[in-house]
């Protein structure tokens, strides 16, 4: 049976607060709790409602060896962010990937996301680098949270895929990065034909905020501006649209 202080402490985790101090956070509905198992992510607690444990005893058959505990529909609400909760909702022991290891990156592609303010954007973009197959994603410490739960729900499990490195310093993570021979690769509505650039090994390209685009500092150390032809009328492109176009065009060339 679970308490009330434990509910409490539960509930807790959905703000931004108490979720970086404890570092863990809330994942709710089947998928992401499969996918967390899949992954061997450390979950701490699996809640369901009572009526969720009635019907669905077999999908809970996978969490035999995690504590379950089950709560009424109106304490079940108090441990969720969505508007129509499934159910069943975990808690997620948060397991980054480390900054120390950021020198032996040596993938021919990675991605940073910097000042991206969107949780929505983030985890699809996520959740892109998973389908195209890149491995490690940099995070900028200005970028809205990794654990958000938006940008959870958003990643449709992709952000236990992959090794994403947070609080990332332009200045000095990126520079020592690009000292390791990357090329950056800068996304924005100006710049050189992505589909006209040569195959290149290394690169590290960056998304920019949705609004206000790359900031003066990425502009100084980037090595190359791509950009995306236009041929309507739209003034820009979602910042996951154009990353999914980038990413899929590039990836390729270092996949076939």
């Amino acid at each position: 049976m679970i308490s009330k202080s434990e509910l409490k402490y539960y509930s807790s985790l959905l703000n931004k607060k108490y979720r970086h101090k404890e570092n863990k956070f809330i994942i709710e509905g089947r998928l992401l709790l499969e996918e967390a198992l899949k992954s061997n992510q450390e979950i701490e607690i699996v809640i369901s409602t009572h009526s969720f444990a009635e019907t669905d005893q077999d999908f809970l058959l996978q969490f035999k060896h995690v504590r379950h505990e089950t709560v009424s529909q109106k304490e079940f609400t108090r441990v969720c962010d969505t508007s129509t909760p499934q159910g069943i909702a975990g808690v997620i022991k948060f397991r980054g990937a480390d900054k120390n290891k950021l020198n032996l990156i040596n993938d021919d592609l990675i991605v940073f996301i910097d000042n991206i303010s969107d949780p929505g954007n983030l985890g699809t973009i996520i959740r892109t680098c998973d389908w195209f197959g890149i491995k490690k994603i940099l995070l900028s410490k200005n970028s809205v949270e990794l654990l958000n739960p938006k940008t959870i729900r958003s990643s449709m499990g992709s952000v236990f895929h992959l090794n994403i490195f947070n609080e990332i310093d332009l200045q000095t993570d990126i520079r020592a990065i690009q000292k390791n021979g990357y090329k950056i690769y800068l996304a924005d509505v100006k710049g050189e034909d992505v589909f006209k650039i040569k195959d290149q090994n290394k690169i590290i390209l960056c998304f920019s905020n949705e609004s206000r685009g790359p900031s003066d500092e990425l502009r100084e150390i980037a090595d190359k501006t791509i950009t995306i032809p236009r041929f309507g009328a739209a003034e820009s492109l979602n910042v996951s649209s154009a990353a999914a176009i980038l990413i899929s065009h590039l990836a390729r060339s270092h996949h076939y």
